[in-house]
């Protein structure tokens, strides 16, 4: 008997109302088949978009398909689409695909009259594999073929069907499915992706939703840039300190690991004169030492091993004439082919001053009396290297330098030489960790010390010892702060200064408190302070 009853084409069905891509030419994908094959309409019925069917499809609501790719896609490389299926509120698949109510789901509707949305695996025991209808004809695609019979078939309820380029490609599932297709025959440039999904029935299937997408099919090599500077305050402004080395970090997007046997190499140019510069490596650094705007340029090259094909093969077509390098297949004296691949990156960076080093030379601890009050003053007296700052901030943490206690940053007026002396309070005495960090409008350094703050408020003998920890750490982070005017702080002749005891050592102990672990610097990894 014949199953077909219309004279629909897959094209046809999986349009939905765009204009049919039938028209144009294109080259078999592998596993794929052409799309004017007859659809099986009495088994998939397919509606219009605007159907009143499409409201009665699903029990409980109205599910939503996901499509998603990783475009784009280097020619000759493969692109995955990803298909998930978002149930209504309350729903969910359970482990042997049946789709059932979440108990733990508050819903504002009545009790949840049954367990089940969709019991499958009922509905298939009732009937097993051939007996399902009289003319044995249900597990079938909607050209006719059988669904693959192979051990997890009772878990596949949903019939995924992919359209691109003039084919099709079809799959049975459960609430997600994936798809891969190599590029290699795909034309150069923005493709549709057209997936419909059904659900299994007693009698047909029944459609529950359809979803689309744009991929990218292209001869140049995906990649971007990723710009770091230590001190630089702020990554994504393209604005970087002066005499400071930067990095260039490479990323070659290329998920199915296309170019994992290409040999790459890496051309730099920094636009300040220096020259181009060759690199097997994707990280490379380079230090300006000049300010002003300046154009980097790099271009990647990717020798790709291919079988021999033809002794003049026919290339892609370029994604803009007169831009690409199109891929042309050479021999290598090993007897082995291989093509050219190419990946452009370019973009223009500000060189500006910036504040390279912050040092704090001297901590005293300054005497008060009972009467002036019971917290312990400190002065720390800070140099620094590079631009005056404009701002400063103190973090006073637990001697694990983890837990902050207290945050202040004031605005500061430096006008020849940086340096500054920073006075603050502390309640009792302790050990803390105590990091500052002046910045201006592109930079911001940090240094750190651990502080031992002796004697009970009010004593003559109260001293503080000081072991520096850090210096020059990018800051990397967001803390809620108070501002206050700062102004520099002035020696009264009435305050006594207490240097007995002070001892600062200006070795890098940092590596002995934290080895290994520079993320346990508080300010790269700090709870929001307690003003």
């Amino acid at each position: 008997e014949n199953i077909f009853k219309s004279s629909e084409k897959f094209r046809d069905v999986m349009s939905h109302g765009r204009s049919s891509s039938h028209v144009r030419s294109h080259k078999k994908l592998h596993g794929w088949s052409p799309d004017q094959n007859q659809w099986n309409e009495k088994l998939y019925p397919f509606w219009e978009k605007g159907d009143p069917r499409w409201k009665d499809c699903w029990r409980g609501g109205k599910v939503v398909a996901r499509l998603t790719s990783d475009s784009p896609a280097l020619v000759g490389s493969n692109v995955t689409f990803t298909v998930t299926l978002q149930f209504p509120r309350c729903q969910k698949e359970d482990n042997d695909s049946n789709i059932v109510y979440d108990r733990n789901c508050r819903n504002d509707s009545s009790d949840f009259p049954d367990q089940y949305v969709y019991n499958w695996t009922k509905w298939i025991d009732d009937c097993g594999w051939e007996n399902c209808t009289s003319n044995n004809t249900h597990n079938v695609f909607p050209d006719g073929r059988p669904f693959p019979h192979h051990p997890g078939w009772r878990r596949r309820n949903f019939v995924y069907l992919f359209h691109t380029v003039g084919q099709y490609y079809q799959k049975t599932g459960g609430s997600s499915a994936i798809v891969s297709i190599n590029t290699t025959n795909i034309t150069l440039g923005k493709q549709m992706m057209v997936v419909s999904v059904y659900r299994r029935g007693h009698r047909t299937y029944v459609p529950v939703a359809t979803a689309s997408g744009i991929y990218v099919v292209t001869d140049q090599i995906p990649l971007y840039v990723n710009l770091s500077q230590k001190n630089d305050r702020n990554a994504s402004d393209s604005v970087f300190i002066k005499d400071s080395p930067i990095t260039f970090d490479v990323k070659i997007h290329d998920p199915s690991h296309y170019l994992n046997n290409s040999a790459i190499s890496y051309k730099w140019d920094y636009g300040d004169g220096s020259g181009s510069f060759i690199s097997n490596s994707p990280i490379s650094t380079h230090t300006y030492t000049l300010q002003g705007n300046f154009s980097l340029n790099l271009t990647v090259q990717a020798i790709i091993p291919v079988p021999c094909g033809p002794a003049t093969p026919t290339p892609p077509l370029p994604t803009s004439p007169g831009k690409s390098l199109a891929g042309v297949m050479e021999d290598t004296p090993d007897g082995g082919c291989h093509i050219y691949r190419y990946g452009h990156y370019k973009t223009t960076i500000s060189i500006v001053e910036g504040i390279l080093q912050v040092n704090i030379i001297q901590m005293t601890s300054v005497q008060m009396t009972v009467a002036q009050g019971e917290n312990s003053l400190v002065d720390f007296v800070v140099t620094c290297q590079g631009s005056l700052p404009t701002d400063a901030c103190t973090i006073v943490s637990d001697p694990t330098c983890q837990v902050s206690q207290n945050v202040v940053c004031d605005p500061v007026e430096v006008t020849d030489q940086c340096l500054l002396t920073i006075r603050r309070a502390f309640n009792e005495p302790g050990t803390y960790c105590v990091n500052i960090t002046l910045g201006d409008d592109a930079s911001q350094a940090l240094t750190s010390a651990l502080i031992s703050v002796n004697g009970a408020p009010g004593s003559s003998s109260r001293t503080v010892e000081g072991v520096l920890i850090a210096s020059g750490f990018l800051v990397a982070f967001v803390i809620i702060v108070r501002y206050k005017e700062y102004k520099p702080i002035e020696r009264s002749a009435e305050q006594a200064v207490n240097r007995e005891g002070l001892s600062v050592y200006f070795n890098n102990v940092k590596a002995v408190l934290f080895p290994g672990n520079n993320e346990r610097d508080p300010l790269l990894k700090s709870k929001p302070g307690i003003v």
